[in-house]
């Protein structure tokens, strides 16, 4: 330290270099070298599969395709059992709540609990095992066949970890949302490391509506709801009465149906028999119609069926009509993905020389991408991008109010605005720890899983350890200042004081820095809360390491002058 002491220049130098790390590792998550996400992976027992056939699918044919992904996730050794929900909605959860996974009552719906071996008897994590079974079940998807892998989140479920509202406006029919979400969805499924991705936009869907000649039937004295009830009956089912057993717990409902094998086309429905009303009749032979009743008439003979498109889903936000789109991803992080996309919309299909792309933050994926004027997409809506943009801006507000605090505590006991600041200089030390921190745990170890990154996650766990740090490294910077000030005070000369605090005090230092290290150490196996002990471990070395340089070159500037006393 001596010559840094007795050269301003060389110490000011420092500081330079001490301010270009600092500034160099802010920019790392800038330049995507340090990826942001809001919730970590948790380490679960538990893992969803959620199963969209095309809406025209057989049950049958959705529970062949859900026996086909149970028997691939049992290929699996960490995979224990599976439950199967063909047509109907697995128990509910905090997640699927959100989602609304209770609403998914339809034959081409299914749902698949996978139940894993504890967590001390995996060598991987729940989230590598989603990655792995996401690559086992890619081939079965296709031909509308959608099969999702669903993670149980840590923190606050969304809607989908990657979520695009398509707006319109107030005169845009919605016929043109649903086709510009296709378009969104077509280009997130060439988006690298975006999977499963999907809409609200239902296929199209047949119905058979039964048109009946009034004519016919009056003269076979029927009614139209006599028509009606018959294919109620036929398809739906009607209750006729409820049976009383001891057994039981509730009464047995008694329904009238026709068994599956009887009204499986249009034939067997035409060949039904209704029965028709002498007073009907009746009342046809006063309107001057031939009356010719018949006990039991085929229902072919009095109409027949037409096919017609049915009825699609409009979905509503704040009373706007709305398409959503969603997606999850594999090892990518959702501000990565919105920025390229956004980056590409506007510009030539397949532009890869587009300026955007050889800029440094490296924005846009070359496969520019076009939506009509009167198309909005908005991204911070029911996804984790709006979490995590209102977490982080709210978690800054509170580091910020956090070194106010600091500093006003400083004050009152320091008398000396420039001695506060000096003590607090220790703090923006830890971000030349943190960031690099994370980038080099990046590059080490397995980063990779089946085939999709598995990165290192500065999530915001690890923005509340670096809120923490705040508090932690301060300490550091006083038992120097403290120091400093009673040699001073003893008669020292400046130079001297800071020299003597250095040697003196770094044992000190070293072990307060040393027994917040060790102590997060096991903080570093749980895979929610690593984020927080790997900042306060990254973040405490280098504010130690930099506290020891920095904090006294900085008091040399400050108070090195005659007229000026601390």
């Amino acid at each position: 330290m001596q010559p840094l002491l007795e050269d301003r220049r060389k110490a000011k130098l420092v500081l330079c270099g001490v301010a270009g790390l600092f500034l160099a590792a802010s920019l790392l998550p800038v330049i995507r070298m340090v990826p942001l996400k809001l919730l970590p992976f948790d380490n679960k027992n538990e893992i969803q599969v959620v199963i969209d056939m095309p809406e025209s699918a057989t049950l049958e044919q959705t529970a062949s395709i859900a026996k086909k992904v149970s028997q691939i996730a049992r290929q699996l050794n960490e995979v224990q059992a599976v439950a199967g929900f063909i047509g109907t909605p697995s128990p509910i959860d905090f997640n699927g709540m959100v989602r609304r996974y209770y609403q998914r009552t339809a034959p081409y719906l299914a749902d698949l609990r996978i139940t894993l071996i504890d967590k001390s008897l995996r060598e991987h994590q729940s989230h590598s095992v989603v990655l792995r079974l996401r690559k086992l079940v890619a081939p079965l998807n296709g031909d509308g066949v959608n099969i999702k892998i669903v993670e149980v989140p840590p923190g606050p479920p969304v809607l989908g970890t990657l979520v695009a509202e398509v707006y319109g406006s107030t005169f845009t029919p919605y016929s043109h949302l649903q086709s510009a979400a296709i378009q969104v969805k077509q280009r997130l499924e060439r988006e690298a490391f975006v999977v499963e991705v999907d809409t609200t936009v239902e296929d199209d869907q047949h119905r058979l509506r039964f048109v009946t000649d009034k004519a016919k039937a009056a003269l076979s004295g029927i009614a139209t709801s006599d028509i009606n009830q018959t294919l109620v009956i036929a398809n739906q089912g009607y209750t006729a009465g409820f049976l009383q057993l001891e057994r039981e717990a509730k009464p047995l409902r008694l329904e009238l149906r026709l068994p599956l094998r009887e009204r499986s086309s249009i034939k067997d429905l035409e060949r039904l028999q209704v029965k028709g009303r002498a007073g009907i009749a009746q009342q046809s032979s006063r309107h001057g119609l031939d009356a010719a009743p018949q006990p039991l008439v085929a229902l072919g003979e009095l109409g027949e069926f037409v096919t017609l498109k049915a009825d699609k889903a409009i979905h509503r936000k704040d009373l706007k009509p709305v398409v959503y789109v969603v997606a999850e991803l594999s090892g990518r992080t959702p501000v990565e993905v919105i920025a390229d996309v956004n980056a590409d919309l506007g510009a030539e299909a397949g532009d890869a020389s587009d300026w955007r792309n050889r800029n440094f933050i490296k924005l846009g994926a070359g496969d520019g991408w076009q939506l009509a004027d009167d198309i909005d997409v908005v991204w911070t809506g029911e996804g984790e991008w709006k979490i995590t943009v209102d977490v982080f801006i709210d978690m800054g507000l509170a580091f910020i109010f956090a070194l106010a605090g600091i500093f006003f505590v400083l004050k009152l006991q320091t008398n000396s605005t420039s001695l506060s600041l000096i003590i607090m200089s220790s703090i923006p030390l830890t971000i030349i720890g943190i960031m690099p921190g994370f980038f080099m745990l990046n590059q080490l170890g397995e980063r990779e899983v089946a085939g999709a990154p598995d990165p290192i996650l500065f999530t915001a766990t690890a923005m509340i350890g670096m809120i923490a740090l705040a508090g932690i490294v301060v300490r550091n910077s006083l038992i120097l200042v403290e120091f400093i000030t009673q040699a001073r005070n003893g008669g020292l000369a400046i130079r001297e004081a800071l020299i003597q605090a250095g040697a003196v005090r770094m044992r000190p230092v070293l072990l307060t820095a040393g027994t917040t290290l060790l102590g997060n150490l096991i903080i570093t196996l749980d895979p929610v809360f690593s984020g927080l002990a790997l900042a306060i471990i990254f973040g405490i070395i280098a504010s130690t390491v930099f506290t020891l340089l920095v904090v006294p070159v900085v008091y040399l500037l400050v108070f090195d002058n005659e007229s000026e006393q601390p």
